[in-house]
């Protein structure tokens, strides 16, 4: 009989793999390309953050007077991983956040900043994240993958959350997409080492140890309750299948008729 963990693992595997074959890593074979996909990914980048305060929210003391909330692990978790993100270090030893520190990459690589930029100035003046979603000039795609994101945010319980967190969230990076950044760093690396360097952290960030205690962290919240299972399982896969949605925005060019699969 498979644990809550492994049933979870078991629902969402095929939207997982099919994460992984997506076009788009194939359609990355240039400067170009990665500029483009800079230009969607910084979304998941940035929405990423209101997942996890939310988390710590739900499952730490964010009010006074101070109160222990939930379990220790769970609460170190949370705050290890909101400290890292919210202020980890670039490649100079210099205090940054994962956000901002994208964002930096993205300028030196020469990908437009302009979608994400719009949306963050129109929510300066706006406190209705979802309106300024809908409102947004951007690909439907991108608001729909936003949109499932803060209706996670906003109204789903904890367990849910962290579901979506651990499962629905992960970045997943083909072995090819890894490769494709190795030879462009050879060729121009003046454009691409802060990208690099980011990406080289988040797995070393991101590794086993943050892994064991997020599902540590949704197997506590979950506990025996079948009814509570089947709801993180359901929420994981729709925020994979949210991820798919984002990628398939990408522009693709089209590809020669003579080039075969193999090739692909």
């Amino acid at each position: 009989m498979r644990s809550g963990i492994e049933a979870l693992q078991h629902e969402i595997r095929a939207e997982r793999d099919l994460l992984l074959q997506h076009p788009i890593y194939q359609s990355i074979r240039d400067l170009e390309g990665l500029q483009k996909f800079t230009g969607l990914h910084v979304f998941a980048v940035w929405d990423f953050m209101s997942l996890l305060k939310s988390l710590q929210i739900g499952l730490t003391s964010v009010s006074i007077p101070w109160r222990p909330v939930g379990s220790a692990e769970t609460r170190y978790l949370i705050n290890e991983i909101v400290l890292g993100e919210e202020s980890d270090v670039d490649e100079y030893g210099r205090r940054i956040s994962h956000f901002e520190l994208y964002l930096r990459a993205m300028e030196q690589m020469g990908a437009s900043t302009a979608g994400i930029h719009a949306l963050l100035q129109d929510l300066e003046s706006s406190g209705d994240v979802i309106a300024v979603i809908e409102k947004a000039n951007m690909h439907p795609n991108i608001k729909a993958f936003l949109s499932y994101t803060f209706e996670i945010v906003l109204y789903a319980p904890l367990h849910v959350k962290a579901a979506v967190f651990t499962f629905g969230r992960e970045d997943l990076i083909p072995s090819m997409f890894i490769r494709l950044l190795e030879q462009l760093y050879v060729e121009t690396p003046e454009k691409v080492s802060t990208f690099k360097y980011y990406v080289e952290r988040h797995i070393e960030v991101d590794g086993d140890h943050h892994s064991k205690l997020a599902i540590d962290m949704v197997s506590e919240l979950c506990g025996d309750d079948e009814s509570k299972w089947t709801e993180a399982a359901s929420a994981a896969k729709k925020a994979l299948q949210m991820r798919y949605l984002l990628w398939d925005s990408f522009p693709r060019k089209a590809i020669p008729a003579d080039l075969t699969m193999k090739e692909l």
